[in-house]
């Protein structure tokens, strides 16, 4: 099956299917174009396939929109992930992967929807590093970090951040002396709280420091990682970033 998207001058966008058969999209879905578009696909396939009940439709999301906002975070404001998910789950896929969600919410919100593992490219940073010990930036990381470290039977650090009259204070809870760290998350909106963390395991000893993040967004605070941070892996998910500071796997 393939499709080919129209861009108005007024914003507005089409989809034309140009071959049938089972519908296949992979998308980064990290704008609300982005969901225009794959709902503009999905009603043109509907109606070409309208009386083929066989066809399936499946989608790939590498870089959910609104997936850090999974909950309702103070009374009165909207659920922005179930929003979005609601949308999707109106275009009734048979089939939704979502590329490294920020948390199992996502999955749960969506229907049919199942997790693509970021592990492959984890592991391309770590052979590319050496067999380095792996950091989870935060408790919330820690479990998914822990999982890697046993596929890759390597040492975990965990670490996590406070803040103490507004000032982040970090701990590190084990030994990285005259060690490379790597540093493994989801997603960086911006750089300094890996910038942060990166000092404070080089204060403990650390010989390098290394970034890992599947979304690499890096709104802001790119430029104060190259401070502490040796060097960033991540994928395309979010962007193209060309950059000898960036190593970037390619899933787009």
């Amino acid at each position: 099956m393939s499709y080919e998207i129209k861009k108005f001058k007024d914003g507005q966008v089409a989809a034309k299917i140009i071959e049938e058969g089972d519908l296949d999209i992979h998308i980064r879905g990290n704008s609300y174009e982005d969901l225009f578009a794959i709902a503009a696909i999905k009603e043109a396939w509907d109606a070409a396939h309208s009386l083929n009940k066989t066809s399936t439709a499946r989608l790939t999301i590498y870089c959910l929109i609104g997936q850090r906002s999974d909950r309702r975070f103070n009374a009165n404001e909207s659920f922005d992930l179930k929003v979005i998910a609601n949308f999707i789950n109106a275009m009734n896929f048979d089939k939704v992967e979502i590329f490294h969600p920020h948390s199992a919410i996502s999955l749960a919100l969506i229907k049919n929807a199942q997790k693509r593992s970021h592990f492959p490219y984890v592991k391309k940073a770590f052979d590319a590093i050496g067999t380095p010990v792996l950091v989870s930036p935060d408790a919330g990381a820690y479990k998914t970090t822990h999982e890697i470290a046993e596929k890759l039977n390597a040492d975990l650090v965990p670490s996590n951040k406070v803040r103490v009259n507004g000032a982040p204070q970090i701990s590190i809870q084990g030994d990285v002396t005259k060690k490379d760290c790597l540093i493994v998350d989801d997603l960086a909106d911006g750089g300094r709280t890996f910038k942060f963390l990166a000092e404070a395991l080089k204060e403990q000893g650390a010989s390098k420091v290394f970034l890992y993040v599947t979304h690499a967004q890096f709104n802001y605070g790119f430029d104060e990682l190259k401070e502490t941070i040796n060097h960033v892996y991540c994928t395309n998910s979010y962007k193209d970033i060309e950059s000898e500071f960036v190593t970037q796997f390619k899933v787009i």
